[in-house]
């Protein structure tokens, strides 16, 4: 059996070569000190292998329409054999592969990777990220519930913010003037073809660079890198180095194996992600929050006052790719070990810290309003009896106008802004009037949505708002005399 095995290998070795062109990759050198730090590139890819695999399954039972793509989902968390498991699968392995490649580009920032001539290697590096997050986004979106079709909602109106091309690029987006099938149909071209074609490049690209410039050294405090000299001192340190096989490629394996079997187990404990409720344009009431790497982003747009919305929209993305395609440029040269690079690690320290603290902000905090407050939560009773008929004209034109979308009382209807169940103790009749008229915060102005009489009616009832026996606010004039 050795023996046929052997010509049957090679028979067809002979005509395809495989090992022969596998020979100058196993057999590349790596210097010797790079060892576990080196790892994270590997599992990424792995990662992504898995992704091609499952995505290819689930592709031939998913309908990418808009009036079967939700039951396609359903037949396979329920009906197809397994099918929940490839879900599952597919969707923890993406999570995974964006952890890794985050960690990966991490480590390669910290111990100067980028450094020459490895500059188009990390530039081919924030093309991967970038892809990436794209696939996530696009993933999303066919999940086709209640989440994605409002998701997709709010990232074509912040498209539309773009100056001149904004109309443009929402019609891109949603393949017409409104969210329907073919706005689907083009993120499934997206997420299966385009991004993925894509990205497939990219890795080709990013390997053959890899292969050509080999792999950093660990950096060594006092040693900086001098494009002048660093290629000689690079080839006397693979001289003293290892191959790829057997070592290098051992720890990547072993590695590798571990970040397979931990995805797995994921992925049988905490199931497929979705699909919430089905998607229904007519239903408003939707508190749509994307993935969780988008989160850092979503604390953002949610923090920021309308004006600066613009900037979190498109600024910090912009500056934050900006950032990274400069990076290898502005240091392609100098020192690389991050005990000689405090910046370096304080950025990285400030970015996650930041991101962790947007993150957890945009998952935990209610901001989105109660769109049906205004109909569906009156007035609580007790603030409305024993009221002058101008005061409940107030408390009409407060409810009518919506404000309880985005303000609860006594604890009821919405979180966008602050409970004013006790108003009228933190803010004065001037302030109040104020307020309305200009907004402030993340609150809008109402001065040209309102009539002067609805004004002074709604604050006329504002006013009525603290608890019994509590002084209402006063000013720092009234209050010095």
């Amino acid at each position: 059996m050795n023996r046929i095995a052997r010509q049957i290998g090679g028979w067809f070795e002979a005509r395809l070569g495989i090992a022969q062109a596998l020979r100058p990759i196993l057999g590349h050198r790596t210097p010797r000190g790079a060892k576990w730090w080196y790892v994270f590139g590997s599992a990424t890819l792995t990662l992504f292998l898995i992704q091609v695999v499952t995505g290819i399954l689930l592709a031939m039972v998913y309908v990418p329409s808009g009036d079967q793509a939700y039951e396609s989902l359903q037949y396979l968390n329920y009906t197809q054999e397994l099918g929940w498991f490839l879900r599952a699968l597919h969707n923890t392995a993406a999570s995974g592969m964006v952890v890794m490649l985050v960690i990966h580009m991490t480590q390669v920032f910290l111990m100067g990777a980028f450094k020459y001539p490895r500059e188009l290697t990390w530039l081919f590096g924030v093309g991967l990220l970038a892809i990436t997050m794209g696939m996530a986004f696009t993933g999303q979106v066919l999940r086709w519930d209640q989440d994605a079709y409002w998701g997709v909602g709010v990232g074509s109106a912040m498209a539309g913010r773009l100056p001149i091309i904004g109309p443009y690029m929402v019609r891109l987006i949603c393949s017409g003037p409104t969210i329907g099938g073919e706005t689907l149909s083009r993120f499934f071209a997206l997420h299966v073809f385009v991004l993925p074609g894509t990205l497939i490049l990219l890795v080709v690209g990013h390997l053959y660079l890899v292969l050509r410039l080999g792999i950093s050294s660990p950096p060594v405090a006092g040693k900086p890198v001098d494009p002048k000299t660093y290629d000689a001192e690079y080839e006397r340190e693979l001289a003293n180095g290892v191959t790829f096989y057997p070592n290098p490629i051992r720890r990547d394996m072993i590695f590798s194996a571990l970040t397979v079997i931990v995805i797995v187990a994921l992925a049988a404990m905490i199931g497929p992600m979705g699909p919430g409720e089905p998607p229904d344009p007519t239903i408003i009431k939707s508190d749509p929050r994307p993935d969780w790497e988008f989160l850092p982003l979503f604390g953002l747009l949610a923090l920021s006052p309308a004006p600066l919305e613009p900037v979190a929209i498109f600024g910090v993305p912009a500056i934050i790719g900006l950032v990274l395609i400069l990076i290898p440029f502005v240091g392609s040269k100098g020192e690389r070990s991050p005990r000689r690079r405090p910046v370096a690690v304080l950025s990285v320290i400030l970015f996650f810290t930041t991101a962790g603290v947007l993150g957890w902000l945009g998952h935990t905090s209610p901001w989105s309003p109660v769109m049906d407050a205004w109909s569906g939560l009156p007035v609580p009773e007790r603030m409305v009896k024993n009221l002058r008929p101008l005061e409940l004209q107030g408390a009409a034109v407060f409810q009518v106008k919506t404000c309880r979308n985005c303000h609860a009382l006594d604890g009821i209807g919405g979180e966008r802004g602050p409970d004013l169940t006790k108003v009228a103790t933190k803010l004065t009749h001037d302030e109040l009037i104020r307020q309305v008229i200009q907004g402030g915060g993340l609150m809008p102005a109402f001065g040209s949505r309102l009539s002067p009489a609805e004004i002074d009616a709604m604050v006329a009832f504002l006013e009525t708002l603290r608890p019994p026996g509590e002084p209402p606010a006063r000013s720092a004039v009234t209050a010095r005399r």
